[in-house]
């Protein structure tokens, strides 16, 4: 049975730049427009509004079941959360998934958490760290990828780092969900192969130029322990703790890394890193 490579050619790098981007430029109207009082469809629909005007089509609604633009988690959701009429409350942490394809059938997809501002100010700090610690994890597996020669790297670096970073309220480290990992990306939004956010005996697909993957963290302020709710997509926690959601599509090419869904490729974090990314000639 043939298999598409995960490895991609300099012109199919060059032509996931702009879905990449489209994504990117969704969850930033989402963030420029989340509020107390707002509800998660119509933050759906500000994105599905830049997708489209972009020229692109969300790929979320390619998906066998699911009609809508993003997918959106408050508190103890942590993935696949569906928007409705739930209203956004003043201390919610929100987490947004999002993805665009292009004409040209090319794809990308990045999420982000945010705190609603407003609510009690130590939820609000708890909440902003879970979603810091989670945001950094997936930086030092970006970083990872620069250097690494298989893809368990990146894993085992996301761990190191949630490790490295205890929640200041528990003194533990967050949760890792164990059984939602990321993904290769390129002409279908989930491709081989497969990234785990912990580090394994499974060193994991060979890193080189051509490889598109998304690295997305998932993380809780508690129990790893999640169940699929009635709805059969939203992934909640078990013991009502929150959930934290940040992914990155990322391109190895052959000067570098490039972070396909940040319109500066991912400088400004990797900058902490000691990694430099290099745009995709």
């Amino acid at each position: 049975m043939f298999r598409r490579s995960p490895y991609k050619n300099a012109a199919q790098l060059r032509a996931m730049i702009e879905p990449g981007l489209i994504t990117a430029a969704s969850l930033e109207e989402v963030r420029r427009i989340i509020r107390p009082g707002i509800t998660t469809a119509e933050l759906d629909a500000a994105a599905h509004r830049v997708i489209v005007e972009r020229g692109a089509r969300s790929n979320f609604q390619l998906v066998r079941g699911y009609r809508h633009t993003t997918c959106i988690s408050v508190n103890e959701q942590v993935v696949h959360g569906i928007p409705g009429e739930r209203v956004l409350e003043p201390g919610d942490i929100v987490s947004i998934d999002s993805g665009a394809e292009t004409k040209d059938g090319w794809n990308g997809d990045s999420a982000i958490t945010i705190v609603v501002p407003g609510g009690d100010a130590d939820v609000v700090a708890r909440r902003e760290e879970l979603s810091r610690v989670t945001e950094g994890s997936m930086w030092a597996g970006i970083a990872a990828l620069a250097s690494a020669a298989h893809l368990g790297e990146v894993g085992a670096a996301i761990q190191d780092h949630i490790e490295a970073n205890p929640l200041s309220w528990t003194g533990q480290p967050a949760g890792i969900l164990r059984d939602y990992v990321g993904h290769g990306i390129g002409r279908k939004m989930h491709e081989a192969p497969s990234i785990f956010n912990y580090r394994t005996s499974d060193r994991g697909a060979d890193v080189r130029p051509g490889l598109t993957v998304c690295i997305e963290p998932m993380m809780t302020s508690g129990s790893e322990e999640v169940f699929v709710e009635d709805d059969d997509w939203t992934v909640s926690t078990v013991d009502g703790s929150d959930g934290s959601h940040w992914e990155h599509s990322v391109a190895v090419h052959d000067d570098g890394i490039w972070v396909l869904t940040a319109p500066d490729g991912g400088a400004a974090a990797l900058a902490a890193f000691g990694v430099t990314p290099h745009p995709i000639a």
